[in-house]
């Protein structure tokens, strides 16, 4: 029962004081702290603009396709800016901006305002969200350039940030087309290289076999030592055929008889002489093998030589592709140090916090009157 008569003798007091609750009054009064604090703690915020674009350094570029050439974007720089744009919201980026201008120390100079700072102690995805929401990028899907606001708590800052960021974006851009070019061209002059170290291998060997055999070319030599083999043979045959002639009426003892079996008796012997050093019974002396074994390490020179102009061919136009790849960082608009500060904009805010609350304030009063209309 006491703690009933207590809350029926409390109950006056609050009665007394829910008018108040009631009135408009509590507008203003919670619009207190909105004013102090845009008025004397809320951080003053510069921002540095800068508008950035990238192009390929050779102008012949295959043209865009599909959606890309509609809104008159090469698709290769689309792709260049995004990642550009990704780049620059990285935590890579954030670590090189902390250690070259120890951007942590410059966002924890407004201790203040606690939604505008950063602690010492914040983790570094803290860190990097916050950095991110500093740093506004909007790519332009019309014209392809990359504007990028940079907030800072002074013209200076912001300007220092921004100029950082452009920079790294050039750094970064160069990188990422030169690693590209560099690595084409590594692998071309690689395969330059192997061509070149087949063809000397193969160069040399067919050199060694022409000195081990002591021949230049022998199928070459072989066409002359069968020409010769025919015009012998041919010459023989010549020899019989008179020999056969003037046997038919003169005998076996004449001259005539006897000069022309010697004849022919060394045309065979001359015959039988180049007939063997075509087909020898070594097989290192044979002709024919000399020939296969020639035509085979022929073989292997023209492919190594067909191989090595098409690593030259290859290399040139790895060349061309790789200065097609080079894009360079176009600066449109540079990091400027801003007169007056772009954040918070404190009357809009004001204002609009206002309107919030009378909105608010007009429809929990309305709310209210229908209850108490149903109430009776």
């Amino acid at each position: 029962m006491g703690k009933l008569e207590r809350l029926f003798q409390k109950q006056p007091t609050f009665q007394k004081t829910l008018p108040f609750f009631k009135s408009f009054k509590i507008v203003y009064i919670l619009m207190i702290p909105v004013v102090i604090y845009y008025l004397f703690i809320a951080s003053d915020r510069y921002v540095s603009s800068i508008i950035l674009s990238v192009h390929s350094v050779n102008n012949d570029i295959a043209p865009a396709l599909g959606l890309a050439s509609l809104v008159g974007i090469n698709t290769g720089a689309r792709e260049d800016i995004l990642f550009l744009q990704r780049y620059i919201h990285s935590i890579d980026m954030l670590k090189i901006l902390d250690k070259e201008i120890d951007l942590r120390t410059l966002y924890e100079k407004k201790k203040l305002d606690l939604f505008f700072t950063l602690s010492r102690n914040d983790s570094i995805e803290t860190f990097l969200k916050f950095y991110q929401n500093r740093t506004k990028i909007v790519l332009n899907p019309d014209s392809g350039l990359l504007e990028i606001e940079v907030e800072g708590f002074t013209p200076q800052d912001s300007q220092t940030i921004a100029n950082t960021i452009l920079k790294q974006s050039e750094h970064f851009v160069n990188e990422v087309s030169h690693k590209a070019a560099r690595e084409q061209m590594i692998f071309a002059e690689k395969e330059l290289s192997n061509a070149k170290e087949r063809l000397q291998n193969s160069q040399n060997a067919l050199l060694t076999f022409q000195s081990q055999y002591g021949v230049f070319d022998p199928l070459k030599e072989a066409e002359a030592k069968a020409k010769l083999t025919a015009d012998i043979e041919s010459k023989l045959a010549q020899k019989e055929s008179q020999l056969f002639t003037i046997q038919s009426y003169l005998n076996d003892n004449a001259p005539q008889i006897i000069l022309l079996k010697s004849e022919i008796q060394a045309l065979q012997r001359q015959l039988d002489k180049e007939v063997s050093k075509i087909i020898s019974s070594k097989a290192s002396k044979r002709l024919n093998d000399l020939i296969a074994k020639f035509q085979d390490l022929s073989i292997q020179v023209k492919f190594a030589q067909d191989a090595y102009t098409t690593a030259l061919k290859a290399i040139e136009a790895a060349r061309i592709e790789s200065s097609r790849k080079i894009k360079q960082l176009v600066v449109i608009q540079g990091a400027n140090e801003p007169q007056s500060p772009t954040y918070p904009k404190k009357l809009y805010n004001i204002l609009t916090i206002f309107v919030i609350l009378a909105l608010s304030f007009g429809i929990i009063k309305l709310i209210n009157m229908i209850i108490e209309e149903h109430r009776y």
